[in-house]
């Protein structure tokens, strides 16, 4: 009689179905997590005022609750790898979105002092997720690094520019008051929290686990790793200092507060579509130095716009010209944590160092930008300095679009 050990069809089909599910399951975890990177952050923008006249604080103080979580970021960023070698990719990014949501409802507790721990506790989760999840797309999506980094970054900025637009009619058309506001981003922390706590049972390795001869500490004397890392923060800066100044700039040239304020929501709009494309386009590619030239030229045409031609017709031209700049910065400067890589341990290790220096300059930009606008009494200089910001990270972009990845003994170029 004979026995056969081939599996049946049906057993086949079924374990494709189960492995689809997974995936499935994993890429919603991702974009879940991602959605919950900077929506508790922006919310808080439009409320200042609101914050400010209920509780008293100084515009210094009120503007502390942006700039927080910036300095976690660039504290935290570099114990991310550490955390994951100690409990594992799954459980700390687990714990990141506990932390997140504990960190939510503090804040919006009827203190001040709770107001500032929750912020602080946000910033520190939002940081380990910042960095671990270019490293989990580098080890589960090998093959996918473009798309999952699209993917994950829109819904990071599309979500960040929804809470800056509903938080005020939360506020007020629906009466939550400032507190509720920025408490109910909780509850997409809990949604967060649920999609991924099926990946603890199938839990791998963690993503940090030591490497022989790529130590993460070698970063610190690579070019490339100084080139990527530079590319974040100068991207960061830009952006926070844009989404800080934009609708001062805005207003003191004549636009109303409301029209500058929906500018700013332009500008977030139109960079979601360069936010996906971008990373997409730039897993296809070996180099991406002309995706650098693309985001440096973009970004130029916008600033250099808003400074030598600011005619109120011409201002949505610009506008749209800084969004797909700043959208596509973004998503290449988290593509890069991958495509640079040569493992998922290093790319965590990149991740780290690229966003605690990135954050750091990201968190000091609006402050020295504000303080320029001081010293000069106007916005040329500021808009100026901003411009050679710009031309400083096409520089370092053609390093670190190059077609190399880092390497423990050499960075040798593949072109």
């Amino acid at each position: 009689m004979k026995i056969t050990t081939e599996p049946s069809l049906m057993d086949d089909a079924k374990d494709a179905a189960s492995l689809r599910s997974s995936r499935l399951l994993l890429m919603a975890g991702v974009v879940l997590i991602a959605a919950n990177l900077r929506a508790s952050i922006t919310v808080v923008g439009p409320l200042a005022a609101s914050i400010r006249n209920d509780t008293g604080l100084s515009n210094v103080m009120t503007s502390l609750l942006t700039a927080l979580p910036l300095i976690a970021f660039a504290l935290i960023s570099p114990l991310a790898p550490a955390l994951s070698r100690r409990f594992g990719t799954e459980r700390t990014l687990l714990g990141g979105l506990i932390a997140l949501a504990a960190g939510i409802v503090l804040r919006s507790v009827p203190s001040a002092a709770a107001l500032y721990a929750g912020t602080a506790i946000l910033g520190a989760a939002i940081a380990v997720s910042n960095v671990m999840l270019p490293a989990l797309i580098k080890r589960d999506f090998a093959h996918q690094v473009g798309l999952m980094t699209g993917l994950y970054t829109v819904s990071m900025s599309g979500l960040a520019g929804l809470a800056s637009g509903i938080s005020v009619p939360m506020a007020e058309g629906l009466g939550l008051g400032w507190r509720g506001s920025l408490g109910c981003w909780a509850l997409l922390a809990a949604a967060g929290i649920a999609v991924w706590l099926p990946q603890l049972r199938g839990a791998k390795p963690s993503l940090s686990a030591p490497a022989p001869a790529k130590a993460s500490g070698s970063l610190w004397r690579s070019p490339l790793a100084w080139q990527v890392t530079l590319f974040m923060g100068l991207q960061s800066l830009a952006f926070y200092v844009t989404i800080a100044w934009l609708p001062a700039i805005l207003h003191d040239r004549g636009m109303s507060a409301a029209a500058a304020g929906w500018m700013l929501s332009l500008m977030q709009f139109v960079s979601l579509p360069a936010s996906f494309i971008v990373p997409v386009l730039a897993g296809r590619t070996a180099s991406q130095r002309g995706l650098v030239a693309f985001t440096a030229a973009a970004s130029l045409i916008g600033y250099g716009g808003l400074l030598l031609f600011p005619a109120a017709a011409m201002v949505p031209v610009w506008i749209v010209f800084i969004g797909l700049g700043l959208g596509a910065s973004i998503s290449l400067a988290l593509a890069f944590f991958a495509l640079r890589s040569s493992s998922a341990p290093q790319a965590a290790a990149l991740s780290g160092m690229a966003q605690s220096f990135g954050y750091l300059l990201a968190a000091l930009g609006p402050i020295l930008f504000g303080w320029l606008h001081d010293l000069t009494g106007g916005w040329t200089g500021p808009l100026f300095v901003l411009i050679a910001v710009i031309v400083l990270f096409f520089i370092v972009g053609l390093g670190a679009g190059r077609n190399t990845q880092l390497s423990s003994s050499s960075e040798q170029s593949q072109q």
